[in-house]
Order: C-alpha cells, then structure tokens, then sequence
C-alpha cells in the first residue's frame, strides 16, 4: 500500500513547475530515509523483543529449576526429619520397655524383698514351712577342659557294661569307676565311626567345657577310639525327670514343680548368658540328683550350639513333642526356643498330659504349629492361676514374646513364697483328708 502511495506521489510531482519539483524530491527523499530509519526501528524492535522473550524464557527456565532444586531439598530434609522421627520413635519405645522392665523389676524386688530377703520374717508368718530353695550338690570334682584321649578307658575306669543308666539314639550311659580314686562316675559311650560322627561328639566336648554350674551335668573326661568316644561324666542316681511323671505310685505336686521348673530355669539362664542353646530340653534330659529330693541337672548336650548374634542359626532336629514352631519351620532359633520347651514341660508335670501330642508325629507337628492347645479341665482343676498364666507366657508362638529365663526366675509363681505356702498348706489338707477317709 505504502509502495503505491510512493509511486502516485512521484506521478504527481510530474504535473509541479520545476522550482517546487525540486522541493517535493526532496521531501520525498526525507520521507524514505523516514521509512528506512522506522524500518530499522521495527527490526531491531522485534529482535528486542526476541532477545527479551529469550531471556523470560531462561529467567522462568532458571526459576524452575530453582523450584525443583528447592522442591528435591524438601524431599531430602523431609526424608530426613522422617528417619529422625523413626529414631526417636524407636528411642521413645526403647525408653518405655525399658522403664516398663524397671517397674517390673521394682515391684518383683518390692514383692521378693517381703518375702524372701528376711527368712526371720517368713519364719514368723509361716511357722512350720520351709522349702528347700538351695542349689543341688556341685559335682565330686571341680570343673575342667576335657580334651579326647587315646589311650584305652578300660586302664583307668572300670566301666559295668549291664548296669545301664540311660540311652539314646546317640549311644548309652553306663556306670563306672575311676580305678585310681574310687570316684563314680558315667561313661557315655558314643559310637562314631567317621570323621563327620566324631565331629559332633567334639562339639558336645567342646560346648560342656563352657558350662560350670550346678544345674548342669558335668564332664570329667573323654575318650577316642577308632569307632566310639567315651565321655565320662558326673555321675547322679536320682533317674529322669520323666520316669517321675510317669510313675503312678509318685505324687507328683505342683510346689514339686515349682522346685524342678525354677532349677531348669537357672540352667538355661546361666547357658544363656554363656550364648549356648540346648535345644533338646525334655523330662528325659533331666536327671534327679536323688529319689528323696528335687534337685535336678540337665543332661545331653549332642544338640546343643553356640548363638551367634549376627549368623543365623535353624537346625531341623529334636523330639516333636518339644520343638518350638520356627524349628519345624527352619527360621532362626535363639533363647527362647529353649523356653518354648521349659513350657511344655511345665505343662508335662502339672497334668502328666503333653500339649500338642498327637495320633502321629505329623498331626503332633500341625498341633504346634497351629500353637493350638488348652488347659484340660480335670487335670488342671487345683492348679493355680499363676502357674498357667507361667506356661502361657511361654507356649507363645511368635518367640519375640515369650518369657526369658531370667523372667521366668521372676514370675510369681517361681518367686513368691506366700503363693509357695499356699500351695504347701493346700498339699497338707489333702494329704489329712486322704488320711481321715482311709
């Protein structure tokens, strides 16, 4: 349009006389340089505004990745706040265990301090009732590291080979005598012929030097042969723990086993705190140190292995009746699969009954996993609150909640000695009623 324009101006100036001609090529000149500067004015009016376009753009690409920066910061002091939350969270419920843990310390203590602390105070309250609460009688010897020896055993033990005092699928027990001093004592005789069989009985060596306390059967002295190991050990004549539960002529108490439950739970405290697992505990690996008194030892350390913390350990072996669940389903075992068997044990003394016994092995494994098991009306009528309130803190199937061994020693129905007298002088009424209906 423009152009035209020109070109009519330019015709029309033809028809000017020559003075103004001059005049109008000249305003006409000043009209293009006009258009020529307003050109160059559009052009770099637009690449400023290209420039400036350019630049927002970069300002809004750099505020975005300032946002983002600031939003990924966020994230990771978020993520940050949250684990330090969690630690605090898990600071705040260590805490709590550990003052709820106190408070139960404190009121056993409260309660034991009543009671046992002050044996004047006991005698006045309870006259005519005592318990034998003392440890069993220490071995014949003192406690020694037992290395296997290859000379043969019968130059220094005489070993009576029908006099048979116990066996297993390991091998039997018999009684012998050390020629040299007289001393009684019992040979194990193991039979172990490859190297692989040996092994084993050197760990049961090995793990019985770790262990000195009373509870405990101890070793004496080992022996290897071409094709057994001979452990000479301790020597107790009081039978198993099992041929009193299942003798009909026995009464067996509940303050009776109050006596052998407290004195196992020792054993297995001291293992614990030695970091060695039994994991065989039953009644016939307890032996009576006598048949006139309470006091028991525990036997057989074929199975028993050392807890490591940070290896896990599963085993897939032991007697169904007893076995805890996570060794049926090879998780890890530690401390309280010891005490999932102390529970049924328990359990075997006050009724004579086995928790999860079944028609077979197969239904008695189903049994215990399902953790599925009661407290037999008949059998367990007299028995007290506390004891089965024992045995389920310990029949538990997650083994993260059943009692340690050194809460069991605190428990009251280990513990409290007015619940001891109540039971003794209950045992009494029935023994003179017995007696007046005779």
């Amino acid at each position: 349009m423009k152009k035209k324009c020109l070109r009519f101006f330019v015709l029309c100036t033809n028809f000017f006389p020559p003075p103004f001609q001059d005049l109008v090529q000249a305003g006409f000149e000043e009209v293009q340089k006009l258009n020529q500067q307003n050109n160059q004015l559009s052009q770099c009016t637009a690449e400023t505004a290209v420039s400036t376009a350019a630049h927002l753009d970069l300002i809004e690409e750099e505020q975005e990745g300032e946002k983002y920066r600031e939003r990924k910061d966020d994230k990771q002091q978020d993520a940050v706040e949250e684990e330090a939350r969690e630690q605090e969270i898990v600071a705040e419920l260590l805490q709590i265990k550990e003052e709820d843990k106190k408070e139960e310390d404190e009121r056993l203590n409260q309660e034991e301090a009543l009671w046992l602390s002050d044996e004047s105070q006991l005698a006045l309250h309870f006259p005519i009732f005592s318990t034998d609460s003392s440890p069993p009688p220490p071995a014949p010897f003192e406690h020694r590291l037992v290395t296997t020896k290859t000379h043969q055993i019968t130059s220094y033990y005489t070993i009576n080979k029908e006099e048979v005092l116990g066996g297993g699928r390991f091998g039997m027990v018999h009684k012998c005598v050390e020629k040299s001093s007289g001393l009684i004592l019992a040979a194990k005789i193991i039979k172990a012929r490859s190297q692989k069989e040996k092994e084993v009985v050197k760990c049961e060596i090995e793990v019985m030097n770790q262990l000195n306390h009373a509870n405990l059967i101890q070793l004496y002295a080992a022996f290897e042969s071409r094709h057994e190991i001979i452990l000479v050990m301790e020597y107790v004549d009081g039978g198993e723990l099992f041929d009193r539960i299942i003798d009909e002529n026995y009464k067996l108490t509940e303050l009776d086993t109050v006596l052998f439950i407290r004195q196992i739970s020792e054993g297995l405290q001291y293992m614990h705190k030695m970091y060695i697992l039994h994991l065989d505990l039953k009644p016939e690996n307890i032996l009576c140190v006598s048949r006139q008194t309470n006091k028991v030892k525990i036997i057989d350390f074929g199975l028993a292995r050392r807890y490591k913390p940070r290896e896990k350990l599963r085993v897939n072996f032991g007697t169904p009746e007893f076995l805890a669940p996570e060794v049926i389903n090879y998780e890890f075992v530690s401390f309280p699969t010891d005490m999932w068997s102390l529970g049924v044990i328990t359990y075997m003394l006050l009724s004579g009954l086995s928790p999860f016994l079944g028609e077979d092995d197969n239904e008695t494994l189903n049994n215990i996993l399902a953790c599925q098991w009661s407290f037999e009306e008949a059998e367990f009528a007299d028995i007290s609150e506390e004891a089965k309130d024992f045995i389920s803190r310990l029949l538990v199937k997650s083994k993260s909640w059943r009692m340690s061994a050194s809460q069991s020693l605190k428990h009251p129905w280990l513990s409290d000695r007015a619940l001891h007298y109540r039971l003794h002088h209950k045992v009494n009424n029935s023994f003179e009623f017995m007696a007046v209906v005779k």
